[in-house]
């Protein structure tokens, strides 16, 4: 694990001074962590859902290999980015497959609604999308814990690890991100009704 890890962050440091062929030395090492996140990004989706995990894998790989400069400064940034990458590809998703006009037939959400749930549907996604894209303007670390957390559904240790904080910091940061977001989505349902 430390090995591996030490690795990842070598290979990182190549990229970011510019060796291309460092991310495809980077790939197999992360490739089960990748598609790990994957499959637990899709798992809130519907059964139905038509992007499935190596499909997402595919694409995360394709987005960091058309990545011109790189600066990864740390692990931490780097599986953050991967956060906000898988997050972006499912809300792309989403929007491609959104019908429906803006707010109509919509319910109103809270947080608790769509977090743990065995299925998300578009229109919940793209609201919680749009609530964090506000988030992340007012506090990008609670954002980030979301997005780890909601996207790719990492416990509260892996996101400490990831952030190299301790759990305790980020259960906190947990609760207020989502006192937060319920807040917004609240004030968003009320307003498209």
């Amino acid at each position: 694990m430390d090995k591996v890890r030490s690795d990842v962050t070598a290979l990182l440091d190549r990229w970011s001074g510019g060796d291309r062929d460092a991310l495809g030395e980077l790939i197999p090492l992360i490739f089960d962590d990748v598609r790990e996140l994957a499959r637990r990004a899709l798992a809130k989706e519907s059964p139905a859902h038509t992007l499935q995990p190596t499909a997402l894998v595919s694409e995360v790989y394709l987005r960091l290999e058309g990545r011109r400069s790189v600066q990864w400064q740390s692990r931490q940034q780097f599986f953050g980015f991967l956060a906000q990458l898988i997050r972006r590809i499912l809300v792309d998703h989403a929007r491609r497959h959104h019908r429906r006009k803006r707010g109509s037939g919509r319910k109103p959400l809270s947080l608790d609604d769509v977090i743990g749930l065995a299925e998300i549907r578009h229109p919940e996604l793209l609201a919680v999308d749009a609530a964090l894209v506000d988030l992340a303007k007012a506090d990008p670390t609670l954002s980030q814990i979301v997005e780890l957390r909601f996207f790719i559904g990492l416990t509260l240790r892996q996101i400490a690890s990831i952030l190299e904080v301790s759990v305790s910091t980020v259960n906190r940061e947990w609760a207020t991100a989502r006192m937060w977001l319920m807040r917004e989505l609240d004030h968003s349902a009320e307003t498209n009704r």
